[in-house]
């Protein structure tokens, strides 16, 4: 195991929780026609846990039930068989849903809607404050490269462009689980490394992420453990250290040797072994590590119109579940009985403000004031004689004659 190797696995070891996010036991989804037939098995008996602050990969080609799964844990689909939980609680519960950032593998936004616009109208569902809805559009903009662009339509983005916004959305509630399908589909090489990078951020905050991806590359990257989906069935699963590891050849790695010491080296390797071929080659970098040396070596004397690299993982991303989110306050609040009304506490402004005219008058209007009732008499009882005088000149007036 090489250094760097070493150091990642001591990182999610400490990163790791035992609480148990997404729990999934005997889960199956048969999908029926018109007659109530079973036309597909999409999920096939599936078990696997999801813990906190780790992330996990569901990996398989097209229609082994990937995307089927990631529906059955947001409570868009029910199971035909089995049990699933998240923090506890079915899918369909509503203070769970207000935990979780959803990413799709489409980004269904609405394309006349601006950035900050688009942020905003996700931030008002969760009910968040207008104040804290434009300071986390503001951070999440910056994060996702997008800062200088947020004036702009989203309907004249370009697909990468699309999937940067979508991911912001899928961060404004500051959720505990995030599932991302394909999350860098159409970014370019340097929006994947960020997106990357972001993804393993949110894990040492305490975040848990579920990624679902074609590009075997990023998951190897950043995923802690994975399944591997064929048929709607497990084929695999475990962490990538214990897939991946080749158990039958062993490798060492060396600064560059003298001519002399490596052939000394080689002699006795070959004299133990019997079977096989030593072979001696210089170590490469990836495709990926080089283009973006490069890109880094061009940024600082170039300029360019295009997505700018994000910035720091936004500031209200808190690590850990350190309060109840803003949808669940809302609910209480809801939920509290009717005769129960909350305190309100004022607080003296240090320093008051100058009063303005408008201001005046309007204070003096919500002035109490004494409203004198004027004095009403009564009117005194009538006599019979008058009585009968309005009687007759009632009459006369009606053309009745006695």
């Amino acid at each position: 195991m090489t250094v760097v190797e070493s150091n990642r696995q001591s990182e999610i070891a400490n990163r790791k929780s035992d609480e148990v996010v997404v729990s999934v036991r005997g889960l199956t989804k048969v999908f029926k026609d018109f007659w109530n037939r079973p036309k597909a098995r999409a999920v096939d008996n599936v078990d696997f846990e999801v813990r906190r602050g780790e992330v996990f990969g569901l990996l398989g080609p097209n229609g082994s039930g990937k995307s089927t799964t990631v529906k059955l844990m947001l409570g868009l689909l029910n199971p035909t068989k089995g049990h699933i939980e998240v923090f506890g609680h079915s899918p369909r519960h509503v203070q769970t849903k207000a935990r979780i950032g959803y990413l799709p593998e489409e980004s269904y936004l609405y394309r006349y809607l601006n950035s900050r616009e688009t942020l905003d109208f996700f931030g008002n569902i969760f009910q968040l404050s207008k104040s804290e809805r434009d300071s986390r559009s503001e951070q999440l903009l910056e994060m996702v490269g997008l800062g200088k662009t947020q004036t702009r339509a989203v309907g004249e983005f370009s697909k990468g462009m699309q999937r940067r916004i979508g991911l912001a959305q899928a961060l404004i509630n500051d959720p505990d689980l995030i599932i991302l399908d394909e999350p860098t589909a159409g970014l370019d090489p340097i929006g994947c490394r960020e997106v990357k990078d972001l993804i393993v951020a949110l894990a040492r905050r305490g975040k848990t992420v579920i990624l679902s991806s074609h590009l075997l590359s990023d998951v190897e990257d950043v995923c802690d453990r994975v399944v591997i989906y064929y048929g709607g069935k497990i084929q695999a699963a475990g962490t990538l250290k214990e897939l991946l590891a080749k158990p039958d050849a062993l490798r060492i790695t060396t600064p560059v040797l003298p001519r002399e010491t490596l052939e000394r080296v080689l002699e006795i390797i070959r004299r133990d072994i019997t079977t096989g071929e030593v072979r001696v080659d210089n170590p490469t970098q990836n495709l990926e590590s080089y283009f973006l040396d490069v890109v880094a070596k061009a940024r600082a004397a170039n300029e360019t119109s295009g997505a700018q690299s994000g910035a720091r993982v936004a500031e209200y991303l808190r690590a850990g579940v350190q309060e109840k989110p803003e949808t669940d306050k809302v609910l209480e609040k809801l939920s509290l009985p009717q005769a129960a009304s909350p305190k309100v506490e004022i607080k003296a402004a240090t320093s008051v403000p100058e009063i303005k005219q408008d201001d005046k008058k309007l204070a003096a209007l919500m002035q109490p004031t004494e409203t004198k009732i004027p004095e009403v008499k009564p009117t005194p009882e009538a006599k019979p004689a008058d009585l009968a005088k309005a009687d007759e000149k009632l009459s006369s007036l009606l053309g009745n004659k006695k």
